[in-house]
């Protein structure tokens, strides 16, 4: 797939690059993009989520009603989770939500993911992107010459840019990543692409 590429006014700079088959353009496979996608979810689950159980909470241990003759179910503690401020019957406990996968299968479910975009002419290739200092306005404007300002964008840089970074961090449909720590979570989280020239051959060697 061959696309021009453009300067940071949105104009073209009569240059074209043609974008590797073996990773724009293979046929997506949904699988892996759901197992990947739901790893990175699940790393980044805290998973610190607990309850007190009824050997937690602070109550007295006294039998609260005598056994027999009450005419109701038998009871000794008022810290039961079937008492108002009992402790909780089979509540959250800590949890590690971590699981791995296999690189093969990750991937071909990143290169499914830039296969989606590409087929989908949802790709822009820059020539260059770098600021003197970190600055929103440039960021912004460079999204308005793109005609991207009112889409989820996901900018993809050779390697990491400090000045690009901050530069696009507060705003909210914007993201920026360098080439080699792309994943499909984010590329499909984003309507756009929008990668530096020199980001395709990271990109490349990232995952050939």
């Amino acid at each position: 797939m061959e696309l021009k590429v453009l300067s940071i006014n949105g104009s073209e700079t009569g240059k074209s690059v043609q974008l590797p088959s073996e990773i724009f353009g293979v046929a997506p496979n949904d699988h892996a993009i759901y197992l990947d996608v739901k790893q990175y979810l699940a790393n980044h689950r805290q998973g610190t989520h607990k309850t007190k159980d009824k050997s937690e909470v602070h109550y007295s241990t006294r039998k609260i009603k005598r056994q027999k003759g009450t005419g109701g179910a038998r009871a000794g503690s008022i810290k039961s989770g079937v008492f108002v401020g009992g402790g909780r019957i089979h509540g959250p406990r800590p949890k590690d939500y971590n699981f791995k996968l296999n690189k093969k299968l990750k991937r071909l479910a990143r290169i499914s993911a830039l296969s989606y975009k590409a087929s989908g002419n949802n790709i822009v290739v820059l020539d260059s992107l770098s600021f003197d200092k970190p600055n929103t306005k440039s960021f912004i404007s460079l999204l308005n010459n793109l005609k991207l300002n009112d889409q989820r964008v996901l900018v993809v840089t050779p390697d990491n840019d400090k000045n690009v970074y901050l530069s696009g961090r507060n705003l909210p449909k914007a993201h920026t990543l360098p080439a080699s720590e792309i994943n499909t979570y984010q590329i499909l989280k984003a309507k756009t692409l929008v990668l530096v020239n020199d980001s395709i051959e990271v990109i490349k060697q990232t995952l050939n």
